[in-house]
Order: C-alpha cells, then sequence, then structure tokens
C-alpha cells in the first residue's frame, strides 16, 4: 500500500531531500543534475505551480514525481528549458501511474526530455530521440583517442582553429567555473543575440529563466552545481557556457559565442577544454542533449542515450479536452521531425526570419 502526499519544493525536510540524492547516487540513470532537488527547489521559487508527490510505502520513502501544474494539466518542472525529467525513484520500484496522477488531482502530464528506464511512462511514448553524450568515464585522454580515431579530420581542423585563434587574436585560455556575474551577463547576451538570428524564441526573454540561471549560478556543492565556463584569447572572452552538473554528470545547457570570433569555432573548442577540466574533477559524462539538428553535438558525442516526449492521460473529460486543444499541432511537429525536408525547410524559415530581423547571419 502506497501513501501519496503533495507539498510544494519548499516544503520538502531534510530527511526527504537526503533520501532524494541517494536515490540518485544508487542509480547512475538518475545522475543527471535536472533530476536533482536543487533544480526543482529553485523552480520552486521562481514559479508557484511547482508541485513534488513524496511517494511513501511501508518501508518509507519509494520515489518524487516533480511536475509544474495548472488547472489538473501538468507539465515537467521548468519544461521550457529542462532537459531531463522523470520519476526519481527506489531501486526496483514500481509505479501505479493512474493512482499516482489521481492522487496528485492530475489530468495530465506532458513530458519532453523524459529520462531512460522509466517503463510507466512507455505506453505514453508518442517521439523518441537519441541525445548525445561524450563520455570521460574513462577519463579525458580515452575520450580523445576515441574521437581522434572516429573522426581525424575534425579533430586535426579543431586542433588547427584553437592554434590560429592564438596565432590571431591571443593566448587561448579557459576558467572552467566562472563567479562573476558580468561574464553570465554576456553569455546571456550572446544566447538571446544567437535565439534571434536563428529566428527562435529568446529563453532570457522570460525574468523566470533569467532568476532561475542566477540561482543556479549560486549554487556549488559536491552534489550540485551551476557552472560558467568561459573561453579567452588574448584575455577577452570568445565563448562560454552555462549548465549544471552533479558529482558525475555536466548538462549541456546554454553554450554562445561572440560572432566576431565564428570562424574559428570557439564554442566547439570551448567544449574540448570543458571535458578536460571536467574529467580531472569526476564528472564522467558531459550530455548535450538531442543532436538532432546539431551537427557539433554528433561530432563531440562518443554515444547516444534516448530520451523520450509524450503525454500522460488520464480516461477523464479535461484529459479529453485537452487531447482535442494539442494534438493537430503535435501530429504536425511529429511529421516535420520524421521528415528531414521538412525539417531543414522549418529550421531554414526560422533562419530566414532571424536574418530578415537582426540583419546577421544565423551563425
Amino acid at each position: 500500500m502506497t501513501d501519496v502526499v503533495v507539498v510544494r519544493p519548499s516544503e520538502l525536510g531534510t530527511a526527504e531531500i537526503d533520501a532524494w540524492r541517494e536515490m540518485q547516487r544508487a542509480q547512475p540513470h538518475l545522475a543527471n543534475p535536472f533530476l536533482s532537488p536543487e533544480f526543482t527547489l529553485g523552480m520552486g521559487e521562481v514559479s508557484g505551480h511547482v508541485r513534488v508527490a513524496v511517494v511513501r510505502d511501508e518501508e518509507g520513502i519509494v520515489g518524487f514525481f516533480p511536475y509544474e501544474e495548472h488547472a489538473g494539466v501538468a507539465t515537467a518542472v521548468g519544461a521550457w528549458v529542462s532537459l531531463c525529467q522523470g520519476l526519481i525513484h527506489r531501486p526496483g520500484a514500481d509505479f501505479d501511474l493512474e493512482a499516482l496522477m489521481r492522487a496528485c488531482g492530475l489530468h495530465v502530464w506532458e513530458f519532453g526530455c523524459l529520462v531512460d528506464d522509466q517503463p510507466w511512462f512507455e505506453p505514453f511514448t508518442t517521439l523518441s530521440q537519441d541525445a548525445a553524450v561524450m563520455d570521460l568515464a574513462d577519463g579525458y585522454p580515452a575520450y580523445l583517442d576515441q574521437l581522434v580515431k572516429r573522426s581525424p579530420k575534425f579533430m586535426k581542423t579543431m586542433r588547427y582553429k584553437e592554434r590560429k585563434l592564438g596565432r590571431e587574436v591571443g593566448e587561448v585560455s579557459f576558467v572552467f567555473a566562472v563567479e562573476a556575474d558580468e561574464q553570465l551577463r554576456l553569455l546571456r547576451e550572446w544566447k538571446s543575440a544567437q535565439y534571434a538570428r536563428m529566428g527562435r524564441a529568446d529563453r532570457f526573454g522570460k525574468a523566470w529563466v533569467v532568476d532561475l540561471v542566477e540561482k543556479m549560478h549560486a549554487i556549488d556543492t559536491k552534489d550540485f552545481g551551476g557552472v560558467l565556463s568561459m573561453l579567452y584569447a588574448g584575455g577577452e572572452p570568445v565563448a562560454g557556457h552555462f549548465g549544471l552538473r552533479s558529482a558525475s554528470v555536466l548538462v549541456n545547457w546554454f553554450p554562445a559565442y561572440d560572432p566576431a570570433f565564428g570562424k574559428y569555432s570557439p564554442g566547439i573548442i570551448l567544449h574540448f577544454h570543458m571535458a578536460e577540466a571536467g574529467a580531472a574533477i569526476g564528472i564522467d559524462s558531459i550530455d548535450l542533449s538531442v543532436a538532432t539538428g546539431y551537427e557539433y553535438k554528433r561530432l563531440l558525442g562518443s554515444r547516444t542515450v534516448p530520451v523520450s516526449e509524450g503525454i500522460v492521460r488520464r480516461r477523464t473529460g479535461r484529459a479529453a479536452a485537452h487531447w482535442a486543444r494539442t494534438e493537430p499541432v503535435r501530429r504536425l511537429r511529429r511529421r516535420i521531425l520524421d521528415s528531414p525536408r521538412l525539417y531543414g525547410l522549418a529550421d531554414r524559415t526560422l533562419q530566414w526570419y532571424g536574418q530578415r530581423r537582426t540583419g546577421k547571419p544565423a551563425k
């Protein structure tokens, strides 16, 4: 018999947060920082819609189900920016999904980047994709050796570009974890400009995203941290990345670079330095997220892991209304993603729009 109690993130006690972290440590596939309590706690501070279902049985806490609710329809926590979602649970746990959602008062739950090995959600998956991973488990030299064997031309080109950057601009240097807030603001400016050039919605155009990122940047513990990495040439910043890390996983979240240095591919150079520095402090993988449409992720990745999106709907009137409202758009999106021709056309259209709006190319 299980018991479900729904709370706000701020109402989680020390014992519950410790149990959450222990579940992550016990199962490597749950080590993603977006599944960490700190991310949910941070989202709870910027959104009043975040809830956590704490599931217990006679042995104690079975799992945690974080979500954002809007009148019985729920999404993953921070769905617009979250790159990993799912139930955090005890090894070997099983769940009655219908009973869990009913206990939460939910009619619908939408997920967009479901972590692997969550069998309860498999019947509700509408799209499966591959996320690229830089595998650092055997150390950075081993990762690099594998990459050289697989893509010798790519590695030769990148080494040449880094040397050229050093010759033409100035000595190349790198800092894995930058504390300065002004560097984070610079990265946000680069990223917002990139979104505009590509015709995409600006994540940093939302105040809650800026607030969340600043809160994450202030955290640095052995279990979790917001890491701002910067690449410099001649002492001037040319590329940066802000991501989240657990004790073992760093997630590629907001990479960006100064377009003035685009010919040197500073963003890719930055990723190599991040991998080397991350491996030195115990990071065993960098999750690059879904690789569709991003050639650099395919080139940098050592392997892929499956991620899924879908919708869990109970058999209720509110769930049926949600289906009628959202299914046509979802089917159109699926058709575009399944067709390289349509995907390419859509991407080029967005870039054309971005170029018209900014007067600059999408790079």
